[in-house]
């Protein structure tokens, strides 16, 4: 259950608009996807770590405040809701790109930013009336992810079987640098996202020192072997002009290789997946802050609930953020506004690494850690990584994300304010 909860956390929507920003890179996003998995992997061992010496903790806040206290606490726990909320913008421009391959007008530019946001608000009513309703829609979606992931790694296979090697892109040594894998590391990272999961209800788990380290790696393992099969055969197959230009690789693939008619209904499971992903996130972003407020952690004012128990409040709050930033980013196309959403939420996960990578550091002599000389070098390589894709997300990108960061010093200063004994 653990592995299937890391497992679907990581595979998301986004990875089916992914296939259009490598395509100008080439080779580079092979590369890239092994630095990425690589660099996942050496945190995900972190993690793992973490959460046998700390079990009842409950996830990356609860490491970092152990380790720097409850000001560097609430920092990570801000900059990874910020991420949820953020990623509910990504998917919701991977949910209206294909659904504009189904139905071209929602692809217009003028039409789609709206379009992306009327969907944001259509899950947060959804997730307003109800928590169970929520979940039935969930249910309906998850596995419907795998059908166009599956879709894509056949057709890859058969046409390479059919035609032989050749018919994939020409390998060109010199286009292959480091700043082209650094671009795509920074982008296949962001669908790796979410190896971290099974750390979070740790409380909850049977054996939780053995099971949560083997979930999360094998669960890191499972989806970066899919993720290459899937993105590669896009990148390497379908023509790189072609490629870079499409709302929907996935359905575009399928059509040139197979037809019109299957790749519309590629198109339309994507959509459908890439809803569920959307309902299921837009539930994270009004329970997490809900739990860290219940534990102190935020504000009381996040802990407000409606007589049915949902943080209405939070999600009106979340998904205004969503609004602004897409309604901000306008006039990009779909594939610039994904990419841009993407390298934010990508930013904003990275705070959280590198501060829990750190605290792995600072708690080395802890005896719940005893930390070997091979957790402090993949704590030391983990951060490095961190740093390293951070820089490679860009300026703007993380322009934007300290601004959202530093949002959180006035909440953070009233909740102090208010804890204080008058």
């Amino acid at each position: 259950m653990c592995t299937a909860l890391v497992v679907g956390n990581m595979i998301g929507s986004g990875v089916f608009l992914l296939p259009a920003a490598l395509a100008p890179y080439g080779w580079n996003a092979l590369f890239g996807w092994g630095f990425s998995i690589t660099g996942a992997g050496v945190l995900a061992v972190v993690f793992a770590r973490l959460a046998r010496a700390l079990p009842d903790a409950g996830g990356p806040y609860a490491y970092t405040r152990e380790a720097f206290g409850p000001a560097a606490g609430f920092v990570v726990a801000w900059s990874y809701w910020l991420s949820v909320v953020i990623t509910n913008g990504v998917v919701a421009v991977a949910c209206v790109s294909y659904l504009g391959a189904v139905w071209p007008a929602l692809g217009s530019p003028r039409l789609a930013p709206f379009a992306a946001i009327m969907l944001v608000w259509l899950v947060t009513a959804v997730n307003c009336r109800s928590v169970k309703l929520a979940g039935r829609v969930q249910i309906v979606t998850t596995l419907l992810k795998l059908i166009p992931l599956l879709a894509v790694a056949a057709v890859g296979a058969a046409v390479v079987v059919h035609s032989g090697p050749t018919v994939l892109l020409p390998f060109d040594a010199h286009a292959v640098t480091a700043s082209g894998i650094t671009a795509t590391a920074t982008l296949t990272l962001w669908a790796l996202v979410g190896f971290e999961a099974a750390t979070l209800p740790a409380a909850k788990v049977i054996d939780p020192g053995r099971t949560i380290p083997r979930a999360t790696l094998v669960g890191v393992a499972v989806t970066g072997a899919v993720y290459i099969l899937c993105c590669s055969a896009i990148t390497l197959l379908l023509p790189p002009d072609i490629a870079a230009h499409s709302a929907a690789p996935f359905a575009d693939f399928i059509a040139r290789f197979v037809g019109r008619g299957p790749a519309l209904a590629v198109a339309l499971f994507t959509a459908v997946a890439a809803f569920g992903a959307l309902n299921g996130w837009t539930l994270v972003q009004g329970e997490l802050p809900l739990a860290l407020a219940n534990d102190g952690v935020f504000p009381r004012w996040f802990a407000v609930t409606s007589p049915t128990g949902v943080p209405v409040r939070v999600h009106l709050l979340a998904s205004t953020v969503v609004t602004l930033i897409v309604a901000a980013n306008y006039s990009r196309s779909l594939a610039q506004l994904f990419v841009f959403l993407a390298l934010l939420a990508t930013a904003a996960n990275l705070v959280t690494y590198l501060a829990c990578a750190a605290a792995t550091l600072r708690l080395r002599r802890d005896p719940r850690l005893a930390a070997s000389r091979a957790l402090i070098a993949l704590a030391v390589l983990g951060m490095l990584f961190s740093v390293w894709t951070l820089y490679g997300a860009g300026a703007e990108a993380v322009g934007w994300g300290a601004v959202l960061l530093l949002s959180g010093v006035p909440v953070y200063a009233l909740m102090r304010r208010s804890a204080r004994p008058t």
